[in-house]
């Protein structure tokens, strides 16, 4: 609908008339009364008025206390709010998230309102010319153990990851400014490290930087970062807020690719009645807002989401519908070798498969654990079981990998 935005609940009520409901907080997000309104009045605010688009009741004749709930679509006039994403936010979900059992578990906004986002600055595409890599998925591996290390420490890890393969490097998102690792140092020194394993191995190699620190110097150190060497930045998107990473994404001087953190998103997308659903939540507001990859948890590992939200998010992300350039998915959490078949059936090759334990504690060393995803991408993109290219000549990191921690195969 032209001219507003669409906003999908899932309300649950045992005893609720749902189209009452449904028309009170059309009414009460917007104009706040109706039938009191004289008529005069009414033709003023009508532009203004909240509409139901449709009400889906779910209520089955054997349906437990607690399950009755309603799929309720309403229609908000852009009139009513700035074309920030925080604004969109209040006013569709902002007192209503508080009013019961209610999920938000859809977005839809204007072309008028997105016009406003030009999206992601680099995309999924962006990001693969920048690694030169275009005919397999990219593969990224973490910092561990970060905090307390020197610069020193911190540019051996990264240089027997870079060693490994790897496309990216991130820090790890809880490494924040501190004495130890000052920003710009962290960046000269890692960059340095990357130089050094581009002559080992001829790769690209992108490291995505943690941007940290109050909101008003994000700019600055993002700035400060990019004059440093950064050719990549790591972001916690929900801890800071859209419209922060909106504001970096679309600034010509942050002149890298983003990726964003999906820290604090449990507390708003697992429970099946309270919340903002994850396609919204890592999906389409991180893909509007400017993210050029997006982190979160993967189906597979130690952190997991649904599958079918998983691919929900998968699938906003890389939506060819929308005119924004896509963004790269990311799952993360608890990734090894022996789940990149996994990984390749579900996604594809537009996706970044992300380890950091499975690279770090592989038995043969952290070069090692990036030799043995690679080598598991080229034997799923060739068609081969895991188990058979693993006792082929010079899989021996694979087939160390096979060994401790088994295969998933597709």
């Amino acid at each position: 609908m032209n001219g507003y935005c669409l906003a999908t609940y899932r309300v649950f009520d045992d005893k609720a008339d749902f189209q009452k409901k449904a028309q009170g907080i059309a009414v009460g997000l917007t104009v706040g009364s109706w039938t009191e309104l004289p008529e005069a009045k009414k033709a003023e605010m009508e532009k203004h008025l909240g509409k139901v688009v449709s009400v889906t009741a779910h209520e089955p004749d054997d349906a437990a206390p607690g399950e009755r709930y309603a799929d309720i679509r309403i229609a908000y006039p852009d009139v009513n709010f700035s074309r920030d994403i925080p604004a969109l936010l209040v006013t569709i979900f902002g007192k209503l998230s508080m009013d019961g059992r209610v999920k938000l578990i859809d977005i839809d906004v204007s072309p008028e309102f997105q016009s406003a986002f030009p999206g992601p600055k680099f995309g999924l595409q962006g990001v693969r010319d920048l690694a030169l890599v275009h005919n397999r998925p990219l593969l990224m591996s973490i910092f561990k153990s970060v905090i307390g290390h020197d610069l020193s420490g911190l540019e051996e890890q990264f240089y027997r990851q870079a060693l490994g393969g790897v496309d990216l490097i991130k820090d790890d998102e809880i490494l924040f400014e501190n004495p130890l690792t000052p920003l710009e140092k962290r960046v000269e020194t890692c960059m340095r490290a990357a130089r050094k394993a581009k002559e080992a191995t001829g790769q690209e190699l992108l490291y995505a930087v943690n941007l940290t620190g109050p909101t008003s110097k994000l700019r600055d150190n993002a700035l400060k970062a990019i004059g440093a060497g950064a050719n990549a930045l790591l972001f916690n998107v929900l801890s800071y807020g859209y419209d922060a990473l909106h504001e970096l994404s679309a600034d010509p001087a942050v002149n890298v690719p983003i990726a964003a953190h999906p820290a604090m998103a449990g507390a708003f997308y697992q429970s099946p009645y309270y919340g903002i659903a994850a396609p919204v939540l890592l999906g389409k507001l991180m893909r509007l807002a400017g993210a050029d990859l997006v982190l979160f948890p993967s189906p597979y590992g130690s952190v997991v989401m649904p599958k079918e939200e998983n691919m929900a998010v998968r699938d906003v992300l890389l939506d060819p519908s929308v005119s924004l350039r896509t963004s790269f998915p990311v799952p993360s959490a608890g990734i090894h070798p022996g789940l990149v078949p996994l990984i390749l059936r579900d996604f594809g090759t537009d996706v970044v498969v992300n380890a950091g334990g499975g690279v770090h504690g592989h038995p043969l060393g952290t070069e090692a654990g990036g030799q043995a995803f690679r080598q598991a991408i080229d034997a799923t993109l060739a068609g081969q079981s895991l188990r058979d290219a693993a006792l082929l000549p010079g899989r021996e990191a694979l087939k160390a990998a096979i060994e401790a921690w088994g295969v998933k195969e597709a």
